[in-house]
């Protein structure tokens, strides 16, 4: 028997994921964590988070998936092909995290955020920064829809049998889940909280519960 826990959009709000990644750790001995995406951008301390998600686990016993967000995609082409790509990500939050860089950011950190994975599927779930298009086979999922989709608040379906859990779109309520589908995006940038939701690994639909650290 084991846990998944996601955690929703970060933007830079690093006291809020250290704490939440302290109450993860006192819930189980080892798990698995996912992270939906959308790390920097608009909040004062994006480079704290990429360093602290860059390094790993903190415990052992512990194993982490880091998925590309939309402000991911939107860093990386900025910083490969300037230009327009600069001004779009400047224009929605990027200014903070370059700050918090110093004016440039690493290749290095521009490497790993590109070869981020756009999307974890298990057994019983489907995570995913943004949303799937039902419509398609899983195994063909476009990455803009993955990466920038949004569900209307009370939308659900059958996914494939499965569970999807996504950020991007912030809702008051949230976390909040809708048939088969939990959206995660509690705002915490916009002063709401960090929200993790909380899988059993052997049972399938949705959170067992969920944890919340205030902004």
């Amino acid at each position: 028997m084991g846990f998944t826990f996601a955690i929703g959009d970060i933007h830079g709000c690093l006291r809020e994921l250290v704490d939440m990644l302290g109450h993860v750790e006192e819930q189980e001995a080892s798990g698995h964590v996912v992270f939906v995406g959308d790390y920097i951008d608009r909040g004062p301390h994006s480079r704290g988070v990429l360093d602290l998600l860059m390094a790993g686990p903190r415990k052992e016993g512990w194993r982490w998936t880091t998925l590309k967000g939309n402000h991911e995609d939107m860093m990386v082409r900025a910083c490969r092909y300037g230009g327009r790509q600069m001004a779009i990500w400047v224009e929605n939050g990027g200014y903070q995290t370059l700050a918090s860089f110093g004016g440039t950011v690493p290749d290095g950190v521009v490497k790993w955020c590109a070869a981020l994975p756009a999307i974890h599927v298990d057994d019983h779930r489907i995570f995913v920064h943004a949303g799937v298009d039902e419509t398609l086979p899983l195994d063909r999922q476009r990455e803009h829809d993955l990466l920038w989709k949004r569900f209307p608040e009370d939308y659900t379906a059958d996914f494939w049998g499965r569970h999807v859990c996504h950020g991007h779109t912030p809702f008051s309520g949230n976390p909040r889940t809708v048939g088969n589908r939990t959206n995660i995006d509690s705002g915490c940038v916009f002063g709401g909280a960090l929200s993790c939701a909380v899988f059993d690994d052997d049972r399938p639909g949705g959170p067992v519960r969920f944890l919340r650290v205030p902004a």
